[in-house]
């Protein structure tokens, strides 16, 4: 880790906190068996990974010689919500995961068993969040519009399994879907300034 733990246990204002576990064993709580494999496979990162080799390839036959420019960006934006929300924000903040908060934890059905100590933020929302915002922003305005749906949808519902699995509050998930929505924003704009001096994509 790049930083050690300085504000253990941090607390949100009360009626927060109050409001983060009542959501919390709300949606913890609607677990069922069917429920439980469809969330922790949506919360599995390997299972995605090829997803995200066809993504690529895609994208390398839609645009040529512009994901010189268009992967970099992307990848840069995934890798940074991942390490600002891993590296930074989680050790610095110290603020417990449900399943580590001894509230809780007698309370919560965790099919996923229990990840790292410290939950805020989410990396999980951030990572993707990032992709599809950078997706959304990027693929051309009126087409592919299934494509921006889908990986809105997967953002959504993996960020969803996060909570439901007792692995983040929902302010963990929300201020990670912030962090990824921004940085993919920003590496899109570059992309979409200085994309058009590379080749066009094909039509």
């Amino acid at each position: 880790m790049l930083l050690s733990p300085l504000l253990l246990n941090m607390e949100l204002p009360p009626a927060i906190e109050a409001l983060d576990r009542k959501i919390t064993l709300a949606l913890n709580g609607m677990h069922a068996p069917a429920m439980d494999t469809a969330m922790v496979f949506a919360s599995d990162k390997h299972v995605w990974f090829p997803l995200y080799a066809v993504l690529i390839g895609w994208l390398i036959y839609l645009y040529r010689h512009r994901t010189w420019l268009l992967l970099p960006l992307l990848i840069s934006a995934v890798a940074l919500a991942d390490t600002i929300t891993s590296r930074l924000f989680k050790p610095f903040f110290g603020r417990l995961r449900p399943c580590h908060d001894a509230l809780l934890q007698p309370l919560l059905h965790l099919p996923d068993g229990c990840g790292g100590q410290f939950g805020f933020l989410s990396s999980h929302a951030a990572n993707s969040f990032a992709l599809a915002t950078f997706l959304l922003l990027v693929l051309p305005r009126g087409r592919y519009r299934w494509v921006k749906g889908a990986f809105l949808l997967w953002a959504a519902v993996l960020s969803f399994s996060r909570v439901y699995l007792g692995a983040h509050y929902l302010t963990d998930v929300l201020g990670g879907i912030l962090i990824g929505t921004l940085l993919a924003t920003v590496a899109a704009r570059v992309f979409l300034r200085y994309g058009p001096r590379w080749q066009n994509p094909k039509p």
